[in-house]
C-alpha cells in the first residue's frame, strides 16, 4: 500500500500539507471537522494537490519538504498538478 503527502486549499485561502496512507478517508475526516486541528478552523477544505509514495518515511519527508517552501512555490506545485491532470484533484476524488 503507497503513501501520499497532500495539499487542501482551506476555505480562508490558506495551504494545508499532510501525509497518510488513505487519502480519501483523511479529505473525510479534514471535511467532516475531525481532521487536522488547523483545518478544524479553516473549513471548508478542498483536495488540490496529491503525490504518490512508496513508503511512509519518503512521504513524511516529501510532506517536511513541502512545508518549507513558500506560498508562491506551493501554488506553482499545485497548478502544475491541475495542468498535469486536467483538473483539480478534488474533481478527480469525487468524479466530478
Amino acid at each position: 500500500m503507497g503513501h501520499w503527502v497532500y495539499l487542501l486549499r482551506c476555505g480562508d485561502g490558506s495551504l494545508y500539507t499532510g501525509a497518510t496512507d488513505d487519502v480519501a478517508r483523511r479529505l473525510c475526516a479534514h471535511q467532516s471537522g475531525r481532521g487536522a486541528k488547523y483545518t478544524r478552523s479553516h473549513l471548508p477544505v478542498e483536495l488540490v494537490y496529491q503525490e504518490e509514495l512508496c513508503d511512509r518515511s519518503a512521504a513524511l519527508r516529501r510532506e517536511a519538504a513541502i512545508k518549507k517552501l513558500s506560498r508562491g512555490e506551493k501554488l506553482t506545485l499545485v497548478a502544475s498538478y491541475e495542468n498535469k491532470s486536467g483538473g483539480t484533484a478534488c474533481e478527480e476524488e469525487t468524479g466530478r
